[in-house]
Order: structure tokens, then C-alpha cells, then sequence
């Protein structure tokens, strides 16, 4: 675990006053969404898992708007993957070694020259953007971590209880949707928010889940000097039951809205890695395999026939060649997605996502799902 940055942020348990400098920083942003919700998003500490493309474009627009503290974990290298869509990374930083005097047990490494006793390990994605996390905005504490172990069962429940809200990106092998669900069950044990999102090629997600969330929303009703405001409440349903929505009471129109295609190939891929220990499909030779998932998925969640009767053949082929690759704008535009409704439930005005978001970018459009709510 790195050493503590300068600021550290505050809690809902010690919360810390914004100071003068911070609030000619944060001047703008005060005036637009307010003092009370640019203090909540600074006694803000968040958990990202994994640096994959969607997590930076979330990281870079949290860290800028003044959350409190950033807390990632990755336990990987930086390799040549990450360069498409992880602008914290150069390519420098492949293959990078790290000089050190420590000698870790039970790992081999090579000395860095004749005559050091020093040691030299790979660089980790956590250390090489932590630097370029922090001059985003020195205000802001970052905390790394690159041990797999903390989303262990005993270890998660204390990580869990150290921050305010969580958000897994789409992890591979780390946080398959099991694992998700997981961490979604540990966070409604501890009253935490949770966030999961990312992409698989073209398409993209956002899941929420918020609890019991309160905020304020525009009442668009009021007339006169009327307040322009009212408080809402909105019920949010845990992963593993969004998992098992059923489309049924919708009409057509609602139903062709919400583009359930893309909605059900995203759940079909997570049902691949079940089946596949984690890994996601590779080339076409995957399509016949997943095209059957899909449309058994098509056929439980009892949507329309007259807008789905069965899965898009080239849809699923496509996605069967491109699920392991990350494209860049599709990422900046779930990452965005995900950092502005982390940034609305802080602040607790207007309504985040409820609760199923999916971008398809084949055509640009992006839908929002209300899963089992």
C-alpha cells in the first residue's frame, strides 16, 4: 500500500470544512450544484477496482469535481492493452521495472545491475497512474492497493466499511458478475452505495445501487414563488434480483425504447464467463455458444415478441469478436455516464440512474432499465 498524499479525505464520520483555496478552486462548481454538495463530495472516499478504460474516464471527471479520497485497486502490469483506452498509461510504461531494496518473500526478481543488491519488479498500473491521478488535482488523496486478496471475503467487509461508495469496473477475471454481486451483497450489509460499469467493445454498462436514496429533485410542477424543488425517494434492488428482471409489463413501445437487445447480450456475456471461468469470447468461433445463452436469457426474460421474438445473429457475432477489446470513445462515454451519477448520489440532487444503463456503440444511443424496481 502506497504512503498517505498530502490532503486526506474526509467521512461521514469526521468530516472536514472546505477550506478558502478549495472553494476558489471548486468556485464553479459550487455555484452550480451548491456549498452542501460540493462538502459531501469532499468528505467523499470512493473505491474503484481495476483501471480499465472506463474506470479512468470515471477517475479523471470524480477527481477533478473534488471527491475527498480515491482508493484503487489492480493487481496488474501495465501492458500493451491498457494503452488504448488508459490515458494514465505511456508506453514507456510497458515493460517498465522498478528498482527496490526490498526483498519480497516467495517472489523471484533480477538485480537491476552488478553492483546494486537492490531488486527490480514490473511496474504496477496502480503506481504508474497514481502520480498522473494526483496532478489531475493535488487536493484530492489517492491510496493504492495491487493485492487480489482484499476482495476476500474478510478483507472486502473491512475494505468496504473504509469507504463511501464502490465501484467495480468490468474486470475480467477479477470481478466476473459473480464477484460483483458479491461485493453488492457486502455493500448492502454496510449500508455502502454501489456502482459496477464498462464495456465489452462496442457496448457499454452501468449498474447502480443506491439503497435507500434521497435527494432533491426540480419540481417542474410549482407555479408562483412556489418552491422550485422537492425531496424524493427512490428504492433501489440489489444485482443478483436486477439479474432476474422480467420485461413482461411493458408494452411495445416501452419495451423497443429500452433496446432490450443490448441489454440481454450484456447479461449473455456474463453468463459466458460463468460457464468459461472468467473469460470472455475471443473470435466467431464463440457466436453458435453464445447466441444460445442469449437467446435462452431472450426466453426468461419474457420480453415482447413483437419487438424481440430472438437475439440479433449479427449482433451477437459481432460481439463475439470484440467483447475482450476496449474502444476508446465508447469508454469516455461510459466512463462519463458513471462519473456524473457517482457525482449526483454524493451530492444528492437530482435523480441518478435507475438502475440498468447500457450504450450501444454501434448506434450511439444509450437507454436506461429499471431492473426489478
Amino acid at each position: 500500500m502506497s504512503s498517505p498524499a498530502l490532503y486526506e479525505g474526509g467521512s461521514k464520520v469526521n468530516p472536514v470544512q472546505i477550506t478558502e483555496d478549495e472553494a476558489a478552486v471548486y468556485d464553479r462548481q459550487i455555484r452550480l450544484w451548491g456549498l452542501d454538495a460540493q462538502q459531501r463530495m469532499r468528505n467523499a472516499t470512493i473505491l474503484i477496482v481495476r483501471l480499465r478504460g472506463t474506470a479512468t474516464e470515471a477517475i479523471k471527471n470524480i477527481v477533478l469535481a473534488g471527491i475527498g479520497k480515491l482508493v484503487l485497486i489492480d493487481p496488474d502490469d501495465v501492458s500493451e492493452e491498457d494503452l488504448g483506452a488508459g490515458f494514465f498509461f505511456r508506453e514507456e510504461d510497458v515493460g517498465k521495472k522498478v528498482c527496490t531494496s526490498y526483498l519480497f518473500a516467495g517472489m523471484t526478481y533480477v538485480h537491476c545491475n552488478p553492483r546494486c543488491d537492490a531488486y527490480v519488479y514490473p511496474s504496477k498500473k496502480v503506481d504508474v497512474a497514481r502520480a498522473r491521478i494526483e496532478s489531475l488535482n493535488p487536493l484530492v488523496a489517492v491510496q493504492t492497493m495491487k493485492h487480489h486478496t482484499l476482495l476476500e471475503r474478510e478483507s472486502l467487509d473491512a475494505l468496504v466499511m473504509s469507504v463511501d461508495l464502490i465501484c467495480p469496473a468490468r474486470c475480467g477475471q477479477l470481478t466476473p458478475v459473480a464477484m460483483e454481486i458479491e461485493i453488492n451483497e457486502v455493500c448492502r450489509r454496510f449500508g455502502k452505495p454501489f456502482y459496477a460499469g464498462g464495456t465489452f467493445g462496442l457496448l457499454g454498462y452501468i449498474f447502480c445501487d443506491l439503497l435507500k436514496h434521497d435527494y432533491i429533485a426540480p419540481d417542474r410542477s410549482a407555479q408562483g414563488d412556489a418552491p422550485r424543488s422537492v425531496k424524493a425517494t427512490q428504492v433501489y434492488s440489489p444485482l443478483h434480483m436486477a439479474l432476474r428482471h422480467r420485461w413482461s409489463a411493458l408494452t411495445k413501445r416501452q419495451t423497443k425504447e429500452l433496446n432490450p437487445g443490448v441489454v440481454l447480450t450484456i447479461l449473455a456475456l456474463w453468463q459466458y464467463q460463468k460457464i468459461h471461468q472468467g473469460e470472455l469470447p475471443a473470435s466467431s468461433d464463440a457466436t453458435p455458444e453464445l447466441l444460445a445463452i442469449a437467446n435462452a436469457i431472450l426466453a426468461e426474460a419474457e420480453v415482447n415478441v413483437q419487438v424481440l421474438s430472438t437475439m440479433p445473429s449479427e449482433l451477437i457475432e459481432s460481439i463475439s469478436m470484440s467483447a475482450t477489446h476496449e474502444f476508446s470513445p465508447v469508454c469516455a462515454v461510459v466512463g462519463g455516464m458513471l462519473a456524473q451519477d457517482i457525482l449526483k448520489a454524493l451530492a444528492a440532487r437530482e435523480a441518478p440512474i435507475a438502475n440498468f444503463f447500457v450504450f450501444d456503440g454501434n448506434t450511439g444511443s444509450g437507454s436506461v432499465a429499471r431492473m426489478n424496481m
